[in-house]
């Protein structure tokens, strides 16, 4: 597995790890042949996020004069252990302690599944 605190994903980006499955995901999901065959569209569980999209600090015009003033961010959709559909010709593919992973922005995500979303609903 890899060690979530050697890796920092930056911004609106995901790592994932691909599934290398073609025909039907292990959550259930089946991707038609054509589909797969011309590789548009690959999945893949979601190992670690970035932290979002940057947000303007409000009524301030030089944010950077301000010491110690923390970055604020839009949080993704997308969330560890997560199984993604991603458009694959905007992932990058990378090598990191013998795993394969890609990179995705989250505008190249198509659909998340997440196993536990009616526990959340149950909770707010």
């Amino acid at each position: 597995m890899i060690s979530k605190k050697k890796l920092i994903v930056v911004g609106d980006r995901v790592l994932i790890k691909p599934d290398d499955s073609k025909e039907q995901t292990s959550t259930g999901i089946y991707l038609p042949q054509g589909v797969a065959a011309r590789e548009k569209v690959q999945g893949g569980y979601v190992v670690k996020t970035g932290p979002g999209y940057p947000l303007p600090w409000p009524e301030e015009d030089e944010p950077w004069e301000k010491e110690g003033a923390a970055p604020r961010y839009l949080p993704l959709q997308a969330e560890e252990g997560d199984y993604a559909l991603f458009l694959r010709k905007a992932a990058i593919d990378v090598e990191f302690e013998g795993e394969s992973y890609l990179i995705v922005p989250q505008n190249a995500i198509l659909l998340l599944e997440r196993d536990d979303l009616l526990g959340r609903l149950d909770e707010a």
